[in-house]
């Protein structure tokens, strides 16, 4: 006899009650007596196909084997699981006289993969920033040598009745454009990217959510601000004069 999983039953029992069925496992006739709940491990849902047999069924019909290389504890969630591990461990000592076995806590798992993430996250984000400031830095430049290259033009619009704000405003306009479309194509990039692996990797996929992109965009448009206010501002004070008086 088997319990099965919900996948399995997903898989093979789609409509049907899978009750008193026959399921084949290596040749072997096993009959389904019930099915689980879903289960998570420390990576979360798993998607794999599972039964669940008494270990002498193991031993005799499937595996072949007179021992138990492994076992799974599940805990309820109240109990601390490193005192869990701990009575387990003095309970096998007791049984076998002898701590010829190691144990592996998914606590002590999802703590370590918690950490990475968070070590990663940090990395990510600083080379995010320093990203930013490069490029922020670049579209000042470019902006800078834009205002040298139009000064002829600021000074027409400036003797045609221009403020100092249009002006400001104009050229703060173009930087903002100029990072939010920049922000706009790294985006797209990440989206394609993400499309990529998923086509490639069926088996792991990228979920994509609305708030990253978002915030992504809205970052790319204030380095636009705060990178074009120095040549948006140069380009406001201009003395119309002399600025009619370039070539």
């Amino acid at each position: 006899v088997v319990i099965i999983d919900p996948n399995t039953k997903k898989t093979f029992f789609k409509n049907t009650n899978p009750i008193g069925k026959t399921i084949f496992f290596l040749g072997r006739p096993l009959k389904v007596i019930g099915v689980t709940g879903r289960d998570k491990n420390v990576f979360g849902s798993s998607e794999s196909l599972r039964i669940y047999a008494p270990y002498s069924t193991v031993m005799n019909k499937i595996s072949g084997e007179r021992k138990i290389s492994s076992i799974t504890v599940k805990i309820k969630d109240d109990v601390d699981a490193h005192i869990a591990e701990e009575s387990l461990t003095q309970l096998l000592i007791q049984r076998h006289k002898t701590k010829d076995f190691h144990t592996l806590n998914s606590d002590t798992i999802k703590r370590t993969i918690q950490s990475t993430t968070s070590t990663m996250t940090i990395l990510i984000s600083s080379i995010a920033v320093i990203s930013l400031v490069v490029g922020g830095i670049g579209v000042m430049n470019i902006m800078l040598v834009s205002v040298t290259e139009r000064t002829r033009e600021i000074g027409i619009r400036m003797a045609i009745g221009a403020k100092q704000s249009n002006i400001l405003q104009q050229f703060l306009i173009e930087a903002i454009l100029l990072c939010s479309l920049g922000g706009a194509l790294g985006i797209l990039t990440a989206l394609l990217i993400g499309y990529g692996f998923n086509g490639l990797s069926p088996d792991f996929t990228m979920k994509f959510s609305t708030a990253p992109f978002v915030i992504a965009f809205v970052a790319s448009s204030a380095i636009g601000i705060i990178f074009g206010y120095l040549p948006a501002r140069n380009a406001s004070k201009l003395n119309p004069i002399d600025a009619l008086a370039q070539e």
